[in-house]
């Protein structure tokens, strides 16, 4: 098929399933030229779907028919048409269908599906994988129960692997068995299959209600010694998400797999992680501090999908960022809490700026919930992940801790074991909060970056200080007028003492074209920290002057802005170098220098924060430069 001819796919368009799979039985036999797998599918009508509706068209690719069956009785050649991307089956009214179709995965050069990877066989199934494995509607609407039996040579693949629990296994002599069940409902694409040679490492994690969970890490074999950081960082993700979100871990084993051979970077499938080895292995011989960071960050990432993603899941791939930015968003906070602290927002900042800042400039943005596509895979992207997770984190700005974490206990209550939308998330936030979503929502369905340009006055006579704002979009070249974004800027001012001055809220609400905010009884002409913490993902346009710069270096409570002006400095001190000659440079202002050494000085008093500290005193990247 030519580019031209593939057809965009469109939000609008989504309709109900029909019919849909209730519960899933597999049958794996894994031979050395190919795989044969039995579904047994149970197939409901969909109450949602069209109740005239007489056709199942299942999803298959790369795959060889070789049965087909409808409640025991083999459908006669009339009745279904099988063809490059399926199966129709004709006068369909629900039922136990069975297929039994094969495939050889030394040849599935897509790398979707069960394809072998090194000497092992490993499933990658998401977006649309498991169409490559067994006819299927494959779609994450359609939300089934799985029992899954694998049998394979015992010398060739002694570890057979799926997800859920093992529930039966036993040996044929020169081949064995496992059986798996998962009691919880998924979407096809976090159905996973592994079969291989592998070394484990087992440990296990007490659940805040007492329940014991067996945690298994499967390795190429000799790499097991690389593992201790994963497990620990797998024991503190699932304590950190039982202490913050209240969700405890729900099958008897959660196992990961690691491997070179892995084409992808990780992926959450239901009990059963797959990751590239780059991001479980470490050893103090060859992994640097950003190695360890990197894989605390994954794992507990993948593991925060077990509920943001496994257990609710995304309707259709439009809703991408429903699970991918909320994930995001936690795997940040995650490592903030496990160290980092004011470090992990920098770094998420820098990651923003480098990779979605300019793609929501150029000719590829789109909004966190893109209206239509023709590749969904191309949609993996940091506008997705990135920009979303600062959606979820203006949420929980805006509506304060306490309302964003009943609303996500509300989410939970609402959805368990469905399939939902982003409007299902934000229906529950504002349930939580009682605040109105309308306009906020407009950051779902626009592109682009917003700029916000400050201009402060202060007004002696009446000792009043104004705050000027304005805001338009990077994208409006592109895309026409847009309304104004929503923005919760968190803000403080810093008299010259060096002090917080009182105000009534450290949170500015600005919503329109422009806007002014007033603050009355400031003492003195004050300096503005504005949008502290990165509180919205913003460009910002504010001229201070080298004075007010180093006041936030040395007297900022907050320590992305205290970067940001120790940055700012930075930079603006190189551009002068470049633009004025040699022979008549000058050294910075005396004040920048003592907000330098007043950083130095109080480095020796708070040893315990000293990555923080080198962040700030870090020259900025050449290419940010």
């Amino acid at each position: 098929m030519k580019l031209n001819e593939h057809k965009a796919i469109n939000l609008k368009d989504y309709r109900p399933l029909d019919f849909l799979i209730d519960r899933v039985d597999l049958d794996f036999q894994i031979m050395s030229d190919w795989t044969e797998v039995t579904a047994k599918l149970t197939v409901v009508r969909n109450p949602e779907g069209d109740p005239a509706g007489t056709e199942l068209i299942l999803d298959g690719e790369g795959l060889e028919l070789i049965s087909i069956k409808l409640n025991s009785e083999s459908l006669p050649e009339s009745q279904y048409e099988v063809s490059e991307t399926g199966l129709k089956i004709r006068n369909f009214a629900g039922g136990e269908l069975e297929t039994v179709a094969r495939f050889n995965p030394d040849k599935n050069t897509m790398l979707e599906g069960l394809y072998r990877s090194g000497k092992n066989l490993i499933s990658q199934n998401e977006p649309e994988g498991f169409r490559r494995i067994t006819y299927f509607l494959d779609r994450p609407d359609n939300m089934a129960l799985y029992r899954v039996r694998i049998e394979g040579d015992k010398e060739q693949y002694p570890i057979l692997l799926s997800n859920g629990n093992r529930v039966d296994q036993g040996d044929l002599g020169e081949r064995h068995f496992v059986v798996w069940e998962d009691p919880f409902r998924k979407p096809s694409y976090l159905f996973a299959v592994v079969a291989g040679r592998f070394g484990v490492v087992s440990d296990s994690y007490q659940t805040a209600s007492g329940r014991k969970v067996e945690l298994e890490i499967y390795v190429d074999p000799g790499e097991e010694k690389k593992t201790f950081h994963a497990m620990e960082s797998l024991k503190k993700a699932m304590k950190w998400d039982e202490e913050v979100y209240r969700l405890e871990y729900d099958l008897d084993l959660y196992m990961i797999v690691a491997t070179d051979s892995f084409n992808s970077g990780a992926m959450e499938n239901k009990g059963l992680n797959v990751f590239n080895s780059a991001y479980v292995l470490a050893s103090p011989e060859t992994a640097t501090d950003r190695d360890y960071l990197g894989i605390q960050s994954v794992i507990g990432h993948e593991y925060f999908h077990n509920w943001t993603g496994n257990r609710v899941t995304c309707r259709d791939w439009f809703q991408l960022t429903l699970k991918e930015g909320l994930t995001v968003f936690r795997d940040q906070e995650f490592s903030k809490d496990m160290g980092l602290g004011g470090v992990q927002r920098i770094k998420d900042v820098v990651r923003l700026r480098a990779a979605q800042f300019p793609e929501d400039s150029g000719g590829n943005a789109h909004p966190i919930r893109p209206d239509h596509y023709i590749e969904i895979s191309n949609f993996y992207t940091a506008t997705v992940y990135e920009k979303g997770a600062e959606v979820i984190r203006m949420i929980r700005t805006w509506i304060g801790e306490e309302a964003y974490y009943r609303g996500i206990q509300i989410y939970f209550e609402r959805h368990d074991g469905n399939a939902v939308t982003t409007e299902d998330f934000v229906s529950a936030m504002e349930a939580a909060s009682g605040k109105d979503f309308s306009s906020f929502v407009n950051w779902y369905k626009h592109s682009g970056t917003p700029e916000v340009t400050v201009e402060t006055t202060y007004i002696q006579e009446s000792k009043k200080y104004r705050i000027e704002l304005k805001q338009k979009s990077s994208r409006e070249f592109a895309e026409g007028p847009k309304p104004p974004m929503f923005l919760p800027l968190k803000f403080g001012l810093i008299d010259q003492n060096g002090d917080e001055v009182e105000t009534p809220s450290d949170l500015i609400m600005f919503q329109k074209d422009s806007e002014v905010f007033e603050f009355d009884n400031v003492p003195n002409d004050p300096t503005l920290s504005i949008n502290r913490g990165f509180s919205a993902p913003i460009k910002l346009h504010y001229d201070q002057n080298y004075v007010e710069l180093a006041r936030l270096l040395s007297h900022d409570s907050d320590d992305f802005n205290r970067w940001e002006a120790s940055n700012k400095i930075v930079k603006r001190l190189v551009k002068e170098m470049i633009e004025v000659p040699e022979s008549k440079w000058v050294a910075p202002p005396s004040e920048v220098m003592e907000a330098w050494g007043h950083i130095l000085s109080h480095i020796e008093k708070d040893s315990k924060n000293l990555l923080f500290w080198g962040e700030v005193l870090s020259f900025p990247m050449q290419a940010e430069l």
